[in-house]
Parts: C-alpha cells; sequence; structure tokens
C-alpha cells in the first residue's frame, strides 16, 4: 500500500516508467493512479528539461479533496475516478469556482449498455443489472434514457457550481436509505416501514456530490404507479387495453383483473446523507404537468442552502454516537469489574476448595498407611513363607494406593492467584519490556 505523499515522491524522484515497472502495471495504468489520487506527476518532457537544468519547480501536493482516496494498493482495485487528470500545470491548490459543464458526465458515460444487461425482470418493470458499482438510477427500459439524461444534467448544473460529484464506495459511506419507488409516497420507505421492494435494484456504491466538505447522497428512480392489469392467455395487460372477445356457444374466455406497480415514466430524485443516524433527507419528483430537468436550477439551490442543517444535524448524530460511545464504554467496565470480581471470588473458592480436597485426600491415604503398617506388623508374626508374600502384596497395595508424601499433595494446591491474577497484579507493558 502506498500513500498518496509516497507516490508523490516517488513520480518527481524517478520516471514513471520506472515506477511502473516496479509495481507491475504499465505507464498509462500508473498516470491514472497519479490523477484519482491527486498527486501532481511531471508533464512529458520534464526528465530531458531536469537532464539540462531547464526542468521547471516541482509543484506541491494539493490537500486531498472531500472523498479522495487517500491509499492505493498494488494489484488492487482503483479507488472511484475523479473528474479531471491531475497534472504539474494542474496541481496547485485552486479554489472552487462556477464554470460551465456540459457533455456527458464520466459516470454516465457507457453506463447505458449495462443498465441493460442484467437480471431477467417482467415486462416493462424496472431494471436489475448485474454490475453494482453504477451510478445511482433505477428505471425501466423505456425510462433509462430519460434517467439518464436527467442524472447527467443535474450531474453537470452541480460540476458548474464547483461541487464534485463522484462514486464513493459503500465501504467509507455505508448508508442509503431504502427508496420507496411509488408514486403516491413521496417520502423515504423508512416512514412506511411495512413496506420494502426488496426487488428493487441495490447498487454497491453511493452517488455522491460534495458541497464543500458535505456529502449529499444522489437516487434517481423511476416512480411506479397502481395500474389495474388483466390476466389473459398466459400473460398480464393494462385493463385499458382488454378487449373482450365475440361471446360464441360453449367458449368463456378465463381471466381476472389484479393491480399491479408498473413504472410510469416520471422521475423523483431523493438526496440523503450517507452518515448513519443522520435521517435527513429531500425528495424531488416529477408531476404530469412539470419535469425534474426544469427543476435542476431549484434542486442544486436546494442542496447548497441545505449545507448548513445537515452539518448540523451531523454534529448531533456524532454527539450522540460519541454519548452513546461513553455509555458503552462504562457499561462494559462495568461488566468487566463484575467478572474480575466473579473471577477473583471462584479463584478464592476453587483454590479453598481444591485445598479441603488435599486435606482430605492425604488424610484418607494416611489413614491407609496406618492400616499398612498394622498388616506389616501383624506380618512379622507370620511363617517365613506366608511373611514372604503378604510384605509382596503390601507392596502392590501401596504402588496401587499413590504417593503418600504429604509434600506431594501440598504442592499440587494452586492458590488464588495461581488461579488466576487480577488485573490490579498484573505486571504493566512497560514493566513487561
Amino acid at each position: 500500500m502506498i500513500s498518496r505523499e509516497e507516490l508523490y515522491e516517488l513520480v518527481w524522484s524517478t520516471p514513471m516508467m520506472k515506477v511502473a515497472e516496479k509495481s507491475s502495471v504499465s505507464g498509462s495504468y500508473m498516470a491514472r493512479v497519479c490523477s484519482l489520487l491527486n498527486v501532481p506527476r511531471p508533464e512529458r518532457g520534464y526528465w530531458a528539461k531536469r537532464d539540462v537544468g531547464k526542468a521547471p519547480e516541482r509543484p506541491g501536493l494539493p490537500p486531498p479533496l472531500p472523498g479522495d482516496p487517500l491509499f492505493w494498493s498494488q494489484g488492487g482495485e482503483l479507488p472511484a475516478p475523479r473528474l479531471r487528470a491531475v497534472t504539474a500545470t494542474s496541481a496547485s491548490p485552486q479554489p472552487r469556482i462556477r464554470r460551465t459543464v456540459n457533455g456527458i458526465h464520466e459516470l454516465i458515460h457507457g453506463a447505458k449498455q449495462h443498465y441493460e444487461t442484467g437480471y431477467k425482470v417482467e415486462k416493462g418493470q424496472l431494471l436489475r443489472p448485474y454490475k453494482r458499482k453504477l451510478v445511482d438510477v433505477i428505471a425501466s427500459a423505456s425510462g433509462l434514457d430519460k434517467a439518464l439524461a436527467f442524472a447527467n444534467d443535474l450531474f453537470n448544473a452541480l460540476e458548474s457550481n464547483g461541487h464534485h460529484v463522484r462514486l464513493v464506495s459503500s465501504s467509507q459511506l455505508s448508508h442509503r436509505p431504502n427508496l420507496d419507488e411509488r408514486e403516491s409516497m413521496p417520502v423515504l420507505s423508512s416512514r412506511d416501514r411495512s413496506y420494502i421492494n426488496r426487488n428493487l435494484w441495490w447498487p454497491a456504491s453511493r452517488t455522491l456530490v460534495y458541497v464543500g466538505a458535505i456529502p449529499f447522497g444522489l437516487a434517481i428512480l423511476e416512480m411506479t404507479e397502481a395500474i389495474e392489469m388483466r390476466y389473459v392467455k398466459g400473460e398480464y395487460i393494462r385493463e385499458s387495453e382488454y378487449r373482450p372477445p365475440k361471446q360464441s356457444r360453449g367458449y368463456s374466455e378465463h381471466t381476472w383483473t389484479t393491480t399491479k406497480n408498473l413504472p410510469c415514466g416520471r422521475l423523483r430524485l431523493v438526496v440523503y446523507t450517507p452518515q448513519r443516524d443522520v435521517p435527513w433527507s429531500l425528495s424531488f419528483q416529477e408531476t404530469v404537468r412539470r419535469t425534474l430537468k426544469q427543476d435542476i436550477p431549484k434542486i442544486v439551490q436546494s442542496i447548497e442552502s441545505s449545507v448548513d442543517a445537515v452539518r448540523n444535524e451531523i454534529d448531533e448524530a456524532e454527539q450522540r454516537a460519541e454519548a452513546q460511545r461513553r455509555e458503552w464504554e462504562e457499561q462494559t467496565a462495568g461488566w468487566k469489574r463484575e467478572e474480575e470480581q466473579k473471577r477473583i471470588a471462584d479463584s478464592i473458592k476453587e483454590s479453598r476448595d481444591q485445598l479441603s480436597q488435599v486435606i482430605q485426600s492425604w488424610a484418607a491415604v494416611m489413614s491407609l498407611e496406618q492400616f499398612f503398617k498394622s498388616v506389616e506388623a501383624r506380618a512379622m508374626n507370620l511363617p517365613e513363607e506366608e511373611q514372604l508374600r503378604v510384605i509382596e502384596r503390601l507392596q502392590l497395595a501401596r504402588e496401587f494406593v499413590g504417593t503418600q508424601d504429604p509434600m506431594e499433595f501440598f504442592r499440587s494446591w494452586k492458590t488464588p492467584d495461581e488461579r488466576y491474577v487480577p488485573l490490579a497484579k498484573r505486571p504493566s507493558r512497560a514493566e513487561e519490556t
């Protein structure tokens, strides 16, 4: 793993091709890594100019923009792409300025083919692409072009105002609310927990726009409306399209009606905070008379004007999280104290019980020893041949019983501290070293 700072020093001390060879990648690939980590790199001809003492001054390493990756792992996946490559001429930190951004946004470029390649869905239903690292757009086949076009115009408008739109891995900012695609429900489905459409496509990355340091999640989906459908000859058709067959003697068509939610072609934009425990969100949706594209200036302005409110909610969420963390630490410390006391008490009880067992075992052995000595004394009065047999049996009995040394019994006993060393008596790490 290499940091931005390490990569910066590397590319300005060694030609790019040699840096690439050491990392077992191509020069163009390493240039992409520099661009993605916002690391300026020497322009073409830099090393020849340096050899003759005419190389331009090395630019400084600019601070990372919000959401920029800070490390790159050799052989790992490239981080999410930046909007523009970083070269020596663009490396010096510049304030964000308003500029007109047109054309196809990089998050939209080439996305359509991935949406059209996916899991099988019923005719007219919302698409579910195989690829999950895509811009957060949910639409039907007929509504896909419109949804992507709106996303492109919205992203360009945000970029024109100096706000960076990018994909961010869900491992960095993992929260994305459940979305409700029903047109009659303009709020997040978290308000209606009885309804969650588990068939909705769920992206693996978050589509975020950074307004200053505050990230906003963007999700665009084609809404559905409740349509009365009729089942006819193995498929559902709209009730408005149904034409009953001419009646003939003895023939009755097997059919029935039901209600299904079908994509209506109108879009909804959900703007949310990707931080957990921050329930803030905005929702904008089209009507029959007005499209979201017409409201893009208002949407951008609404996002910009929400920065302070979202920042306050984030601060409050962090304060709540800090309070919960302290409460958890106190609770955990209490559990540890209780566990410590219990283990100390258990070690004392177990040690006492073992000592009592040692004493009882020793007493039993000593009683046997007295018995053996008594047998041995009586055996001395027996005839020699019988005496030898008794002595031999007595030796076997003593071996069968085992040790009779009280010291061996005492050494087998474990003190409470030998069973469990209390935390207060354990040496510190400094003492161990």
